[in-house]
C-alpha cells in the first residue's frame, strides 16, 4: 500500500528510533534551530511538534526513514527531546531491502553521500539521527537559502546541490573559519549567471537583446 498523502501518526515516537535517509547534516543550521527551540516557551514546544511532525517512510521490518526534517531533528535531541511526532508518506514494509532502496531512490527520498559530496552505499547511512556527520557546505547552502540566495523549490535535496556546487569553490577550512565572510561571498556566486542551472535560482536575468534592425530591400536593377 501507498499513501498519496500525509497521514499523521498521532502519538509521538522515540528519535533515536527514526533512520536518516541521509549522511550529513550542517551543524551550523542544527546550532540555529537548537537556538531558535530553546527560546521558546515551555507550553509552545507540544504545540509546535504538532506541526512541525517529521516525515517518514515504513521500510522492512516496520522500521521508519525520515525523509526530510533532519536538521531539526538532531536539534531537538541534542536540546533533550527524546520523541517527536511523525507523518506516514509512503509504505513499503512489503519490499525487500534492495528493492526498498531503489524505490527510497526513485522517489527521491534519500541522499546517501557523505561530507566530501562523495556518493556512499546505503548500508553506511547512520542508524540514528546522532549518526549524521557535519557538513559545514550544507550549513552554508541552507542559510544562504534563508537569506534569500535562492528559493526553495520541490527538488528533492535541493541545498544538497547546492552545498554540492560550492564545494570546488570554497575551502573547508575557510567556511568554518569565517562562516559569514563566506556566506556574502556565496550569495555573489549565486546570483551569478553561472548558478543558473541549479534548483531555485533566483538571480538577475540578462537584458532582452536589442531589436534587430529591419533589412532594408536591395535596390533593383534597372
Amino acid at each position: 500500500m501507498s499513501y498519496s498523502h500525509r497521514e499523521p501518526i498521532l502519538h509521538t515516537v522515540p528519535i533515536l528510533d527514526l533512520r536518516p535517509t541521509q549522511m550529513t547534516v550542517g551543524m551550523i543550521e542544527v546550532a540555529r534551530k537548537r537556538k531558535a527551540w530553546s527560546a521558546k516557551r515551555a507550553e509552545d514546544k507540544g504545540a509546535a511538534l504538532a506541526t512541525h511532525m517529521i516525515p517518514v517512510v515504513l521500510g522492512p521490518g516496520g522500521e521508519r526513514y525520515i525523509t526530510d526534517h533532519h536538521h531539526l531533528t538532531r536539534a531537538l535531541l541534542e536540546e533533550g527531546q527524546k520523541q517527536v511526532y511523525v507523518t506516514v508518506i509512503g509504505d513499503l514494509r512489503k519490499a525487500d531491502r534492495g528493492y526498498f532502496w531503489n524505490l527510497m531512490n526513485y522517489h527521491g527520498w534519500t541522499h546517501p553521500y557523505d561530507q566530501k559530496g562523495r556518493r556512499c552505499a546505503y548500508e553506511d547511512l547512520p542508524k540514528t539521527v546522532e549518526g549524521m556527520e557535519d557538513d559545514p557546505y550544507r550549513s552554508l547552502s541552507g542559510a544562504l537559502r534563508n537569506i534569500g540566495g535562492f528559493a526553495k523549490d520541490s527538488t528533492a535535496f535541493s541545498e544538497f546541490v547546492w552545498a554540492d556546487f560550492f564545494r570546488p569553490r570554497f575551502k573547508r577550512k575557510d567556511v568554518t573559519r569565517d562562516f559569514d565572510a563566506a556566506l556574502k561571498e556565496a550569495y555573489r556566486l549565486a546570483k551569478n549567471a553561472d548558478a543558473d542551472f541549479l534548483p531555485g535560482w533566483c538571480g538577475p536575468h540578462d537584458a532582452d537583446p536589442p531589436a534587430r534592425e529591419p533589412r532594408r530591400p536591395r535596390a533593383r536593377k534597372a
